[in-house]
């Protein structure tokens, strides 16, 4: 049996519950929902990227990579992406961030299955993304 390893990248704290934020075993990597946090640095408290959708859906996507990447894949890899908007007329600017974001990544592979949900989040966040990624 293939054992479960925790990632964590050197970007996020330890999570403030019983989770990881990605876990793999063998080649599949769950990526837990991140949001839109700045990096941990210097052991200052957690705060978002910015008030703006904008500002929280690029941070949100960068921590997502970061976990990713941690676990050795990329976006190429990843098969299923979940987002969680906490507002439904956040719909089409998210998409257009997402779309750009993407363009940018320069994906090899055709990009992976997504699902948009609409629920609560603490406040002042706006998103949360999760992903699930096959590892060639």
């Amino acid at each position: 049996m293939t054992d479960k390893t925790a990632i964590t990248p050197n970007t996020h704290t330890i999570p403030p519950a019983k989770f990881s934020h990605g876990v793999r075993k063998g080649n599949i990597l769950q990526v837990a929902g991140q949001v839109g946090f700045l990096p941990a640095e210097g052991g200052r408290p957690l705060t978002p990227a910015g008030p703006t959708l904008r500002e929280q859906t690029l941070q949100t996507l960068a921590n997502v990579k970061a976990v990713l990447e941690e676990g050795g894949a990329s976006w190429d890899d990843a098969m299923m992406i979940r987002v969680y908007l906490t507002d439904v007329d956040h719909f089409a600017e998210m998409n257009d961030v997402y779309d750009a974001y993407f363009e940018e990544q320069r994906l090899t592979r055709p990009p992976a299955a997504r699902t948009t949900v609409y629920v609560g989040l603490p406040a002042g966040l706006l998103i949360e993304i999760d992903a699930l990624a096959v590892l060639g």
